[in-house]
Parts: C-alpha cells; sequence; structure tokens
C-alpha cells in the first residue's frame, strides 16, 4: 500500500537542531528528537513526556516523520502517523 503522505514529504529532511524547541522554552527535558519531513519541525519523540513531534502532527495534518538524527544509534526510518506505520522511502506503507 501506497502512504499517500510520502508525495508531500521531503524524505531527505534533516536537521541541525540538537534539542526540542519547546521542551526548552518549558524547561524540561526529551528523549529523542523526530524531525517532520514536511516543514523541517522538530520535536520530541512518544516517549517523551511532552510529545511534541505527535503534537505537531495533530495540529499540523503533517504525518510524515523521522529521527532528527539518522545516522544515530536510533538508524534511519520513516513514521506515517496517520497509517500508524513504517514507511519505506519508496513511499510504501509497512
Amino acid at each position: 500500500m501506497k502512504c499517500e503522505h510520502a508525495d508531500d514529504a521531503d524524505l531527505g529532511l534533516t536537521t541541525d537542531i540538537r534539542v526540542c524547541p519547546s521542551c526548552v522554552e518549558a524547561g524540561d527535558t526529551w528523549v529523542q528528537l523526530r524531525v517532520c519531513k514536511v516543514c523541517g519541525h522538530v520535536g520530541c519523540c512518544d516517549s517523551s513526556k511532552n510529545r511534541h513531534a505527535r503534537r505537531h502532527f495533530e495540529e499540523t495534518g503533517h504525518a510524515l516523520l523521522g529521527p532528527a538524527n539518522p545516522g544515530g544509534p536510533g538508524g534511519d526510518w520513516l513514521w506515517c502517523y496517520e497509517h500508524d506505520a513504517y514507511v519505506t522511502r519508496g513511499g510504501e506503507v509497512g
């Protein structure tokens, strides 16, 4: 099955941001960072207290994200909130 959200995304989008700006503003910490593959927003993951990446999706509908540091220990992957599944670089769900 094709993820239609991949059509609106820049699957190669990365960032140099290494903090969750919303957590820093609130004086909180985070577990891992995620980058929105539509606009480049950086937010903390679902394992973090504030789940800013998910909040960004809920506010904007930008469904695709990946790790903010794809060369790091978490690897390189894509996730679609709408499909609740991983997405391949070719845009396939699963």
